[in-house]
């Protein structure tokens, strides 16, 4: 299997195998295809927030807004940029030892994600999305999906320093003196 992207991804700052070649060793794992609408894209961050939360990363930390900031972005682009009509998208999460990663997969090979020039236009309403995930994730890039036409967008966000909560378990209401 090659895991080596073409030529033109090289603006991408680095290269992996994608998650699901590399099984998580933590445990916890979490899949699925979306419609390539901003319904769909909206959808995916909000249970990529969801699930990390669930994960032990709460609402509010650090890890949990980038990671859900960065799947925002990445969603968004695969639904403007790598939208296939007729074809969904992939999102994948995953915990690995002090590594969060996200993944968003799409049918479109032509179109490769770039850094835009560092002296972007200032009003520009679009061409920022990479520029956040560049600075929120510790590494991030594309590879070719294995199994289907397509690419895979991934970044990864490092946990160190902000270890998992342990989650409540929800008290029992007494109805005693009712």
């Amino acid at each position: 299997m090659n895991s080596t992207p073409p030529a033109a991804a090289a603006t991408a700052p680095d290269t992996m195998p994608s998650a699901s070649e590399v099984p998580p060793r933590d445990g916890h794992d979490f899949a699925m295809h979306f419609t390539a609408t901003p319904r769909g894209a909206r959808l995916a961050r909000r249970l990529v927030s969801h699930r990390l939360h669930e994960w032990g990363y709460p609402y509010g930390t650090s890890t949990n807004e980038a990671v859900t900031l960065i799947a925002a972005e990445l969603t968004a682009n695969a639904v403007t940029h790598g939208r296939v009509p007729g074809r969904d998208f992939h999102v994948r999460l995953s915990l690995r030892p002090g590594t969060v990663r996200v993944e968003v997969s799409d049918t479109r090979t032509e179109r490769l994600p770039r850094l835009p020039p560092a002296a972007s236009d200032a009003d520009s309403e679009s061409g920022r999305g990479l520029l956040l995930v560049d600075a929120l994730a510790t590494r991030w890039g594309v590879a070719p999906r294995p199994a289907a036409p397509g690419k895979t967008v991934w970044a990864e966000v490092d946990r160190t320093g902000e270890a998992p909560c342990a989650r409540e378990a929800p008290r029992a209401v007494s109805r005693a003196g009712r």
